[in-house]
């Protein structure tokens, strides 16, 4: 014997009102029924209109303030690992403010370097003798010897000899991971001399944002040179 399928809604003949029950009258309720749809397209249009400005606001602040950038060697390990994603602050040096040793900055490297942004650490500013190395195989900048605590374990703070004058209005850079680094070292036949001028450089890195389990800010090691007196090699 067949059996008719039925729906569950109730009938209304069986209601003396004739109207529906709670529950079916609100399972029939849409946004239409609740606002007009003047509304419901002022809405859309604000919603759009602020992801635009969230979109241009981001944008602005990449442009001119804080800029992620990706890590793509092992030129600066222990601090950067290959696949960091870092957040570099663009402000550091626009109002008067200069690299200082011991800063890891982003800088564009095209015609010094090479066609690319690179991630390196000042060891040198205008002005500065560099030597490497001294008695106790150490890097020494004007004349102090440098406890490079940064370097990674098992490498040598250079395995090239070097003996160099920074030029005013530019530094000295050096990877952290000194034997897997292409750096000032490697450029001192190129453009430049190995040294880079101080307006290449794009911002300085303060924090590790990618991957979760890298979150830091990055310690610049400013007090590494704390006992390095200023530079009084000749200008120019």
């Amino acid at each position: 014997m067949d059996t008719e399928a039925r729906s569950t809604e109730r009938d209304r003949s069986s209601d003396p009102s004739g109207e529906p029950d709670e529950g079916s009258r609100s399972a029939r309720f849409r946004a239409s029924d609740l606002l007009p749809s003047e509304f419901l397209s002022t809405g859309a249009r604000r919603f759009s209109a602020a992801l635009v400005l969230v979109v241009l606001a981001l944008l602005l602040v990449s442009r001119f303030v804080m800029q992620p950038f990706l890590i793509p060697s092992g030129s600066m390990e222990p601090t950067l690992h290959v696949g960091d994603r870092v957040l570099v602050n663009k402000l550091a040096y626009r109002f008067g403010s200069e690299p200082a040793r011991g800063d890891v900055v982003v800088f564009d490297g095209s015609g010094y370097f090479g066609n690319s942004d690179y991630v390196k650490r000042v060891v040198g500013v205008g002005g500065d003798h560099i030597t490497c190395c001294g008695e106790k195989g150490r890097i020494e900048v004007n004349g102090e010897p440098v406890d490079e605590t940064y370097v990674k374990a098992g490498d040598a703070p250079s395995s090239v000899p070097f003996d160099v004058v920074v030029p005013e209005g530019t530094l000295f850079l050096l990877g952290d991971h000194r034997s897997d680094s292409s750096d000032s070292r490697d450029h001192f036949g190129s453009p430049g001399g190995g040294f880079l001028p101080v307006e290449q450089v794009i911002g300085r890195v303060e924090w590790i944002g990618w991957p979760v389990g890298s979150w830091a800010d990055i310690h610049h090691d400013a007090d590494t040179f704390d006992r390095v007196p200023q530079g009084s090699a000749p200008h120019g």
